[in-house]
């Protein structure tokens, strides 16, 4: 991971140290969002917000943003989990429910106050819900395509007068998922598709004025997401017992139980750290705990590829295809 710019293994002197300290004090600055540099000066940490911040995935990722320096904005719903995210070093809990614009305003004018900036937001916060489209209840469907779609959509639009004062970072925590799709995925993968959609629009409407845009794809992580998707997989079964997708259902039920053997998703912050940190972030980072996952979304991937290929007037031969292929990896080393 490269070394951030701020970062330094050398303690100032203990009279520089208080120096610097009063003049944090005096500018609103916490003294634990400072890092003293060799010659003694202070420079800010870089501010960076996550929503859904209190578990899985947003959890790892704000721990691991603020063991390295970063000052983290911790988005969470429930005031105890607000107070937990505070207690740790660098981190600011923050009130933050994606679907409520008076929520979001508020956090906005949280970090103005502060006087930090904003290098970049980790839109995190998402819900999954597991059912045969045919049957899936409006209000699941609703909320997944609130929290999922319109939460980053909200979020970005709030902070990006920040981020542009900054040319800082959005990075969205999307899925492998807005590759794949499946039999009960269909509405999850359909609110990933939109935000794959989405980071490519937003990151060609921001490039212009030196704000990047990262989409980070997990694949299977140890997260809260399997309990929680089993008490809604169990209110669809109990809803509808004689539906003919009953046997899947339980069966999903079934694997949902083992979300727990999934490794920590640790690389899924180490991406996180790169697309906010590095010089050069990609547009995509796909991040999987198994050679079997990769392989299967790049596989739909180019199945994809091969399908928009088959019916077209301007139809490509397999050498055309092969160059477009080489091209594009020269693009994207």
């Amino acid at each position: 991971m490269p070394q951030l710019p701020f970062a330094s293994s050398r303690r100032a002197a203990p009279g520089v140290r208080r120096l610097a300290l009063l003049a944090c004090a005096a500018m609103g600055i916490a003294p634990a969002t400072t890092t003293l540099i060799a010659q003694g000066t202070a420079t800010p940490a870089r501010a960076v917000l996550v929503t859904g911040a209190s578990t899985g995935i947003g959890r790892t990722i704000t721990e691991h943003l603020a063991a390295r320096g970063w000052f983290v904005y911790g988005g969470a719903r429930r005031a105890e989990d607000i107070a937990e995210l505070s207690r740790i070093p660098n981190v600011q809990g923050v009130r933050l429910d994606v679907t409520e614009p008076a929520e979001i305003d508020s956090a906005v004018a949280v970090v103005r106050r502060a006087g930090r900036g904003l290098h970049g937001v980790v839109n995190n916060a998402g819900v999954a819900a597991l059912a045969p489209l045919v049957e899936m209840d409006d209000r699941d469907m609703t909320q997944l395509l609130d929290v999922n779609v319109l939460g980053p959509f909200r979020v970005t639009k709030a902070f990006s007068p920040l981020l542009l004062e900054s040319k800082g970072r959005v990075v969205l925590i999307s899925s492998i998922s807005g590759t794949l799709s499946g039999a009960l995925f269909g509405a999850y993968s359909m609110s990933k598709h939109a935000v794959e959609a989405y980071g490519d629009a937003l990151a060609a409407e921001m490039a212009p004025f030196g704000v990047g845009v990262s989409l980070v794809e997990p694949g299977n992580f140890r997260t809260a997401i399997g309990r929680t998707t089993s008490v809604q997989i169990q209110r669809t079964i109990d809803a509808n017992p004689k539906s003919p997708y009953a046997t899947q259902m339980r069966a999903m039920l079934t694997n949902m139980a083992n979300y727990d053997r999934y490794p920590e998703p640790v690389a899924v912050a180490e991406a996180v750290a790169h697309a906010l940190g590095d010089a050069t972030p990609r547009r995509r980072y796909m991040v999987v705990p198994a050679a079997r996952e990769a392989e299967v979304t790049i596989r739909k991937a180019i199945d994809e590829l091969v399908q928009l290929n088959q019916w077209s007037a301007y139809r490509y031969d397999r050498a055309t295809l092969m160059r477009m292929l080489d091209s594009s990896l020269v693009r994207h080393p």
